[in-house]
Order: structure tokens, then sequence, then C-alpha cells
């Protein structure tokens, strides 16, 4: 009488779970790249004047979820983008999946930026509703920044360098240089506010003087800077700091030569959309020099 063994072949399930799980951090680096990408493609909606190409929510219109023909190009251009939430979803529930066996930090972190796609859903559709509203408009952008930032933490807790905490002049340095950071990013749309480029011909401005508001997000940028050099001087013994935050400051340059090129040129939409790209990755670049100061254990 012959015995038949179990089957040790783990199931199908089994299988897909043990491939998410060792590519959790690749996952994450995609969670990353699809958030700063709706950054830009929001861009492309306001640069196109495509703001309301759906001129309701959570329908395109009264009578469609999708768009028709009648809408034309703003119409394809404002539901698309509205599509990427499914797709900025669809990541961020299998990163949810790939660490849930990691409990703590990593695991609260990947539930929160998966909590956060269908929240900056509801803010766009508010916008919509309020016929883009430029202060619910940037509210709608600082929140995808901090979903940016969100990620860059998720990506250096699950992979990064293993570290002792910098000492405490560095770390609050890196933190002076984030707080001014976001000051610099909430001044840009306040000047994004005030400016052209609302999204919709018929959409309000904030009243304020958009070259006066320019001025003083320049102020803010050369803030920023000076805050990132004084970072870097006193990490500079520090090579993983001092590496991350060279990033951060070529960032910060190439972003302000854009954007003074931008303001001289009466604000070309292509570099205006580089701009919104450059943002995200500042948005980025703060997150990762702040979390360089902390320790992290391998």
């Amino acid at each position: 009488m012959t015995t038949t063994e179990p089957s040790t072949d783990p199931g199908p399930s089994a299988k897909v779970l043990g491939w998410l799980r060792a590519h959790a951090f690749e996952l994450a680096i995609a969670n990353l790249v699809a958030n700063i990408g709706i950054v830009v493609t929001g861009a492309v909606v306001r640069l196109t004047g495509s703001g309301l190409g759906c001129p309701t929510w959570p329908k395109c219109t009264e009578e469609s979820y999708v768009a028709h023909e009648a809408l034309g190009i703003n119409g394809v251009i404002e539901f698309g983008n509205r599509l990427l939430t499914y797709v900025l979803a669809a990541i961020a529930i299998t990163v949810v999946i790939a660490v849930w066996n990691r409990r703590g930090t990593i695991r609260t972190l990947a539930i929160v930026i998966a909590l956060g796609v269908p929240l900056q859903g509801v803010i766009g559709g508010i916008t919509v509703l309020t016929e883009l509203n430029p202060y619910v408009v940037a509210l709608h952008l600082l929140a995808s920044m901090a979903m940016v930032g969100l990620c860059v933490w998720l990506l250096d807790k699950i992979r990064s360098p293993e570290r002792e905490a910098a000492p405490r002049n560095v770390r609050v340095a890196a933190v002076v240089t984030f707080v001014v950071g976001w000051l610099s990013l909430w001044l840009g749309t306040v000047v994004t506010g005030s400016g052209p480029h609302s999204g919709d011909l018929d959409s309000r401005r904030t009243g304020l003087d958009p070259a006066l508001m320019s001025h003083i997000h320049a102020y803010a940028v050369y803030a920023l800077i000076a805050a990132t050099l004084v970072t870097l001087w006193l990490g500079r013994k520090n090579a993983y700091v001092r590496r991350v935050t060279i990033v951060l400051l070529v960032i910060e340059l190439a972003q302000g030569l854009i954007g003074w090129v931008q303001y001289l040129t009466d604000l070309p939409v292509l570099l205006v959309g580089f701009h919104m790209l450059g943002a995200a990755l500042i948005s980025a670049g703060l997150a990762r020099v702040l979390v360089s100061t902390r320790a992290h254990a391998a």
C-alpha cells in the first residue's frame, strides 16, 4: 500500500502574496511615482482649461459618469485624470497587501496613503462643485504634496541605509528646511490662485496681486535654499544626509530657475507644467532630507 505525500507546493494566492512581499520596495516606488504623476496630470487639466471639462461630480455630467463627445477634448482630459485615481488606489492597496505582515510604522503609512487616495478624490470633487475655487484647488494640490512626502517616508522605512540619528543641530536644521519648504509650496499655490491658468476661463481668482505674490514666493524660495545650505553644512560629515541634501538643493536651484524664467516670459504652459513637477520633487526631497536625519535600523 502506498501513501501519497501531502503537497508542499503553495497555492496561487500564496505565490502572489509572496511575490508582493518580495517586491514591496518596488511597489512603494510605484506608489511614489504615481502620486507625483497625478500632480503632473492635474497640472495638464488646469493648463489646458479642462478643470470643468466634467462640470459636475461624482458624475461627469448630470446624465453620465463618463465623458461624451459634447464635452470635447476638455472633457476627455478631465475624465482621464479622474480615471487615474483608480490606478492610484489599486497601487496603494497593493502596497498595503505587500506590507501587511510588517507591523508598526510601515503598515500604518501604507494604510494612510491608501486612505488618502479616496480623500483626494473627494477634495477633487469639491473643486469641481465649487467651480474651481482657488483655495480648494490649493488644498487639492497641497494634499497631493503631502501624499508624496508620505510615500518617501514609507520607502525610507522599507529600505534605506542603516544609520544612527544625526546630531541634534542637523535634525533641527532639517526640520527648519522642511517647514520653510512647505511655506514655499503653500505660497506657490497662492501665486497660482492669483494668476492665470485657473483651469477654466470663468473660474474666479483670489483677487491678490499676482506680481506681489510671486515676489513673496521668491523670497520664501531664497529662504529655503539658505536653510538647505545650512543643513548641508551642518550635516556634511554624514554621507547619507549630505547626499540627499545635495539632491534637494539641485532640485531647488532648477525649480527656482524655471520659476524666474516662467515669470519673465508670462507663464508659458510648458514651463508651468515643469514647475508643477518640480514642486512635487521638492516635496519628495524635503521629506527625504527630514527622514535621513532620523535613526534607521536594518
